[in-house]
């Protein structure tokens, strides 16, 4: 959590302050910012508000970043938050957005009030009550990505008129591909054996975040930290990656940080919660992707996108000094930042639930990811993932 000044949340409070009133056409209020623990470089508080001449409500959370950031991100998350504030109440993932500022870097959103974490109620001894938790978060994604499917040049036209760029910067995609770039020769770096297959499903599962036949809104960092559970039900926050991207790789996410937050947990369990979350989700999207309702064809395309995130999260780790790729491959995969992955002009990917720097998580991940395609029978997939994770193990946990 962030240990703001006295004089950092006072001045985000009047940033508010002006572009509500602004907005308004009179003067609003805002008083007792609570801290709500932003990261490193944003700032979150929540406000009273003590004079308010627009609406009822009676507090609003303010999210700040710093005004020297590159913009674009600022520009795609008032754009995800606009474009999920005009979805039916049932569909919208998560609060609204009451106003912005783009030069002060300040948003005003809706307060989703309190509730029980998802983190909290998974790390509970209630079983019954977490699998409901899981089963509820499949659902919501499931709801989002129904209404949003076809919806994706809406999205587009506002994030056109934010930043007026046409272009779709992308910061996980362009991770994603720099991180295939990298595959072979950090396998053959760790001694693992790189089936061609493997290499295939992991260069299909990249072409997710660009194509696909199941493209819908995702507000991305759909992990367990980002959800809180209300009288509403699963709230999805932080849309500063959010965007348009083939909905597996949202549910392939969660599984693979839902597996990561029941770590103490069984592992025969642990594919209980996974197998909950995905019938959740195919009841909500069966009706739009009937093809999705074979269960062997749902499995093969989790396996790749798990792939994805797994090996993404695995980079993000290694000593990459020692991987047999030069700087012109990963720029002739489409990454012209050759510095370290985790560098970004748009965005903190130590933010990401997905992000670990605790090397028995991503041992861990490399298990669970084995257990699938062994359930799924990819006998190749399941021995590469196996013998990864035991290279892993040797080189950081012994």
């Amino acid at each position: 959590m962030t240990v703001l000044t006295e004089g950092r949340i006072i001045s985000v409070l009047r940033a508010a302050e002006a572009v509500l009133s602004q907005r308004a056409g009179s003067a609003v209020v805002l008083e007792d910012p609570k801290d709500l623990g932003g990261s490193g470089r944003t700032t979150v508080v929540r406000v009273r508000v003590a004079q308010n001449p627009f609406s009822q409500a009676r507090t609003l959370v303010i999210k700040a970043l710093p005004i020297d950031e590159e913009p674009h991100a600022f520009h795609r998350e008032i754009a995800a938050y606009k474009y999920a504030t005009t979805l039916p109440t049932r569909s919208r993932p998560g609060p609204q957005i009451i106003a912005s500022d783009t030069d002060a870097r300040v948003l005003v959103l809706s307060d989703l009030g309190h509730g029980r974490s998802m983190p909290d109620l998974l790390g509970g001894r209630d079983v019954t009550e977490a699998m409901h938790a899981v089963s509820a978060w499949g659902q919501a994604l499931g709801r989002m990505h129904a209404a949003t499917f076809g919806g994706e040049g809406d999205f587009r036209a506002l994030l056109r008129r934010g930043s007026g760029s046409a272009e779709d910067v992308h910061v996980l995609r362009d991770q994603a591909v720099r991180a295939f770039a990298l595959f072979a020769g950090a396998l053959e770096g760790l001694d693992v054996p790189v089936p061609a297959r493997v290499t295939g499903m992991l260069a299909n599962a990249c072409e997710l975040f660009t194509e696909g036949e199941h493209r819908a809104f995702s507000t991305s960092d759909v992990g367990p930290e980002n959800i809180l559970i209300n009288g509403d039900g699963v709230q999805f926050m932080d849309y500063e990656w959010g965007g348009f991207r083939d909905a597996v790789l949202d549910v392939a996410y969660a599984q693979v940080t839902c597996s990561s937050a029941l770590s103490s947990v069984d592992p025969a369990v642990r594919e209980q919660f996974e197998e909950a979350m995905v019938d959740a989700w195919c009841a909500e999207v069966s009706g739009i992707w009937p093809s999705l309702s074979n269960r062997r064809v749902l499995a093969r395309r989790l396996l790749a996108a798990r792939l994805l995130w797994v090996w993404l999260s695995t980079v993000w780790m290694l000593p990459l000094d020692g991987v047999e790729s030069t700087v012109a491959d990963i720029v002739a995969a489409g990454i012209s930042d050759t510095s370290s992955p985790l560098s970004s002009g748009n965005g903190n990917l130590h933010d990401l639930t997905l992000y670990t720097s605790d090397p028995r998580v991503l041992v861990n991940r490399w298990a669970d990811l084995a257990r699938a395609a062994t359930r799924a029978e990819d006998t190749m997939l399941a021995t590469m993932a196996v013998r990864l994770g035991a290279a892993l193990t040797r080189d950081w946990l012994t």
